[in-house]
């Protein structure tokens, strides 16, 4: 991913308002993060633990998603679970559910959908080994690290067409 400023990052939200998006919190450090190691950014908001957000390249910009955890979900700290994007497992509470309120007319009618993301969102670090899972005995992928980042971002694309309720960018 190449970098970006905080103008593109707060202009590529679909699923919120222009004020909502101007006074979301962006990325402590956003200059210094390893821009050529991501394929999306995605990160919690530090004054708001149920608020997420995710922002990747698609086409020939950037669209960003505003993502939520549902209330009433119940996580298990003892199970393993896995992110459905990049596919890495996790202990406990290491995946969360995020629901993301769809784009347009469907969204402001309250309509959501939601997948299973590494709850620290770091998904590309970990495809790539620059960040490890803490599960014990971790299985190691045999399939070559450009499938593994293929496949990530094919997998976050069907996430982000559902958020544009089905539409393709």
């Amino acid at each position: 991913m190449d970098p970006v400023g905080e103008k593109q990052l707060r202009a590529s939200f679909v699923n919120c308002s222009k004020g909502e998006a101007s006074r979301l919190h962006l990325p402590v450090g956003l200059a210094a993060l390893p821009w050529s190691d991501l394929d999306f950014l995605g990160w919690r908001d530090p004054g708001a633990p149920d608020r997420s957000y995710l922002v990747a390249p698609r086409g020939d910009g950037l669209m960003g998603v505003t993502l939520r955890v549902p209330q009433g979900v119940r996580r298990s700290f003892t199970k393993t679970t896995v992110c459905s994007i990049c596919l890495t497992g996790h202990p406990g509470s290491g995946v969360s559910l995020l629901a993301a309120r769809r784009a347009g007319p469907a969204g402001r009618q309250g309509n959501t959908v939601g997948t299973y993301l590494c709850a620290d969102l770091a998904c590309s670090l970990y495809v790539r080994g620059r960040k490890k899972s803490q599960l014990a005995g971790r299985h190691e992928e045999t399939l070559p690290l450009p499938d593994r980042i293929t496949r990530t971002v094919r997998n976050l694309d069907g996430f982000l067409d559902k958020v544009l309720n089905g539409e393709a960018t």
